[in-house]
């Protein structure tokens, strides 16, 4: 085995800039949307770089992703920056790593079942609607944080089982906490690290007195809380208050702050494609639905599978995924030499013109039977990552947005107000600048 380590630290570092000492490239990092595009052109798809106070190795493409998600747990183990790691808590299964990753994903997993998914439908059409009526009385609104308001109250409502009406501290808090999750650790006063601290605090609070108060009710599973206070793994053990706590956080930041970029993608995305919009609607038009939305209605929904799809190609809500490297390996030739990070790059994936043909362009039909452009090689798609950390809520994603997206066309109209700022803001997840002012009425 050692001579085998022996020949890879033999091997040549990736080529590329480690930056100033200690803050390395961090700075152009988070300020410079085409930080791995110009390094990826100078160095090809394999370089190293130093951010977040460590050395790493970022790696491109579908071959590089294979290679991180096929290494989980043997050269590799997800790495947080130290901010997200402490926020997000240690008992958090986006933190937790090894066999207690695996046995807790098994449990949360249930649910996330198709069953689960099943029964949350009603509530998501009930609040879609409600939602859809306030902005057609608005008739003029910056959309961005009103998605995010509409979607962490599905959260709330499916994931705790709890009304945003009836806590209105509550979509404040995790606003403050959010705020933290991406930024340098201080724990200074007044830094936005220490008002995150706190407010994790009081959330964790918040979500306690939910978690006592349903242990004293009958058992209901109508929402994930439900389902996971009655879950038991293989030896019959259930998950602690504080465990779940932290649970139920990571899985409100989940089910929310990647939801409300990729809605808000689809909506950028439509309005300025106005023949895709087109056949969406008419796809729409051909689907009779008498009564509530049902999940058959949404099977029969194929092309807008497609759209969505496309979107989150396009726009990925998560730009890359950090592992911190447990085993010198080797990749192409060049060394990974543990201590280091590894990043790999769900954006740059989805632009390889060897996989999709003009990557650049906004086209659904890339993904119809006939093309199927993401099946000619594994890992060219990695929206929700892959391997055994791929998104454990992917499923509940693509349904919240297919019921979004099918009410929003089916029974309304949209148009961008003219001379506002669209470029992306990329931390903590992809935004419009000006968060997307638009025009809004009923058909």
């Amino acid at each position: 085995m050692n001579s085998v380590n022996n020949q890879n630290n033999k091997l040549p570092l990736p080529p590329g800039n480690l930056g100033l000492p200690i803050i390395g490239e961090t700075i152009s990092f988070l300020t410079d949307p085409n930080f791995a595009t110009k390094r990826q052109k100078k160095y090809g798809n394999v370089f190293k770089t130093n951010i977040f106070g460590s050395p790493t190795i970022m790696m491109i493409g579908a071959d590089a992703n294979r290679f991180i998600f096929s290494g989980e747990n043997q050269n590799f183990v997800i790495k947080w920056p130290e901010s997200v790691a402490v926020l997000l808590g240690s008992a958090s299964l986006a933190t937790q790593t090894g066999s207690i990753h695996q046995t807790r994903r098994k449990l949360l997993a249930q649910a996330f079942q198709p069953r689960a998914l099943a029964s949350y439908i009603p509530s998501m059409v009930e609040i879609t609607n409600s939602y859809l009526q306030k902005w057609e009385k608005l008739g003029q609104l910056i959309w961005y944080p009103e998605i995010r308001q509409y979607t962490f109250d599905v959260a709330a409502k499916l994931l705790v089982g709890t009304d945003t009406n009836n806590d209105a501290h509550l979509p404040e808090l995790f606003e403050e906490w959010c705020q933290g999750l991406f930024t340098l650790p201080i724990r200074l006063p007044g830094t936005k690290f220490s008002k995150a601290l706190k407010a994790r605090d009081e959330l964790l609070a918040k979500i306690e007195k939910i978690i006592l108060h349903r242990q004293q009710q009958p058992s209901s599973e109508q929402d994930a809380l439900g389902l996971l206070l009655n879950a038991t793994d293989e030896d019959g053990s259930s998950l602690s208050v504080d465990e779940l706590k932290d649970q139920i956080l990571t899985l409100l930041f989940a089910g929310h702050e990647t939801l409300t970029s990729s809605m808000s993608s689809f909506c950028l995305l439509l309005a300025q494609n106005p023949d895709i919009l087109a056949a969406a609607r008419t796809e729409q038009q051909q689907i009779n639905i008498t009564g509530e939305l049902t999940s058959e209605h949404l099977k029969e929904m194929t092309y807008l599978d497609q759209v969505l799809k496309e979107v989150l190609r396009i726009i990925p809500p998560v730009a890359g995924g950090f592992r911190s490297v447990t085993k010198t390996c080797e990749f192409n030739g060049y060394c990974i030499p543990q201590g280091w990070s590894a990043l790999y790059q769900m954006g740059k994936t989805h632009q390889d013109e060897s996989i999709y043909k003009n990557p650049q362009s906004f086209d659904p039909d890339r993904f119809s039977v006939d093309r199927n452009e993401d099946k000619t090689k594994p890992f060219s798609y990695v929206t929700f990552g892959g391997g055994m950390r791929e998104c454990i809520g992917k499923e509940f994603a693509k349904l919240e947005m297919k019921i979004f997206a099918a009410l929003l066309l089916r029974g309304y109209e949209w148009e961008l107000v003219p001379g506002q700022n669209l470029d992306l803001k990329m931390i903590p997840t992809p935004q419009p600048s000006d968060g997307l002012k638009v025009f809004f009425r009923s058909r």
